[in-house]
């Protein structure tokens, strides 16, 4: 069985692993083992309540019972920009109009923001390759929703996700060669390093402050404009599923789309019943379960029979949630 749990500081190794089969771009995973180690223990403190709500970071594992090996993860960041600058580029229409030949022009231009501050982010959502199918994704990504949930008060209104941006057939970034990388004058794997591993001084520094008119961009990077990585099209359909709309703010690296929602809108969080477990048949029909509070917290998607009070599951999908007969359990469809 596939079930849920927070990351631990034991769980560098298989990170580590994970960084590196994630490829080029995925900023929130880096090839940096002391990165990716205060990543760990961060959670360990989010989880346990160590550290305000506020600057939690939550890592989720999904791991596979049987053979104890760790399949994917994803996090969830309770509020962004709050020790530091959260820089989008808002694609904007600009409107000009001449009297004198009574000619009007909207162009599209990018504009440096920084709107998100406070937003709850969930982002980092990866698995291995052979795992990408059979329902395994959709755990891990709704798992995010379930947390928070679980105690929405530590997570903001708004909750947005930053998808990856479109990279060609040679591993280069269009949006980086065409755009960003003329501010920033670094190799876009630096860029991308020092987002996560330093305080991001840097952008303050070097990011444009004036609109960009993106028929100026090369055809190459404006077409790389708020499009998703290849492999980033499944976790797209996932959130649209859930209710996410695009925002129309993009990556300042790679141009890769911001998607937003209430928290209140959230598909799976609106389905979501406490209901009480009751160990038994639990029939074919398929439900995700989760623990109810943070500390600890777990969810599995198993054969469930929901009714009005109670929900009926095995006695090894109970064991993957750490919960007993009678206790309370979180159910959505």
């Amino acid at each position: 069985m596939l079930v849920i749990r927070p990351a631990r500081p034991a769980d560098l190794d298989v990170m580590m692993e994970l960084a590196v089969l994630s490829g080029r771009g995925f900023t929130s995973l880096p090839e940096d083992e002391a990165t990716l180690a205060a990543r760990l223990d961060l959670a360990e403190a989010s989880f346990t309540g160590a550290i305000a709500p506020a600057e939690a970071w939550y890592t989720i594992m999904l791991e596979d019972t049987e053979t104890g090996r760790v399949e994917g993860l994803a996090g969830v960041r309770a509020a962004v920009g709050l020790k530091r600058p959260h820089f989008s580029f808002r694609v904007m229409t600009l409107a000009q109009y001449s009297s004198a030949i009574g000619t009007r022009f909207d162009h599209q231009a990018l504009v440096l923001v920084n709107e998100c501050g406070g937003w709850t982010e969930v982002g980092s959502l990866f698995l291995r390759p052979e795992r990408r199918s059979g329902g395994a994704g959709s755990l891990l990504a709704r798992s995010r929703y379930m947390l928070i949930g679980a105690e929405p008060t530590r997570f903001s209104h708004t909750i947005m996700a930053e998808l990856r941006g479109w990279f060609d057939d040679n591993g280069k970034s269009p949006f980086w060669e065409g755009v960003a990388s003329k501010f920033f004058r670094l190799p876009f794997e630096e860029a991308d390093r020092m987002v996560t591993s330093t305080d991001g001084q840097f952008i303050l520094d070097l990011a444009p402050r004036h609109p960009i008119y993106v028929d100026l961009i090369d055809a190459d990077a404006r077409a790389a404009i708020g499009r998703v990585h290849r492999d980033g099209e499944p976790a797209l359909a996932l959130l649209e599923k859930e209710g996410f709309e695009r925002s129309g703010l993009v990556d300042i690296f790679d141009g890769g789309p911001t998607m937003t929602c209430s928290a209140a809108e959230v598909a799976t969080i609106r389905a979501t019943r406490t209901l009480r477990l009751e160990i038994g048949d639990p029939g074919e029909t398929q439900a995700l379960l989760s623990t109810m509070q943070i500390d600890g917290f777990r969810s599995v998607r198993a054969a469930a029979r929901v009714g009005e009070t109670a929900v009926t599951i095995t006695k090894e999908a109970a064991d993957a949630l750490k919960l007993s007969n009678g206790d309370a359990v979180r159910v959505s469809a």
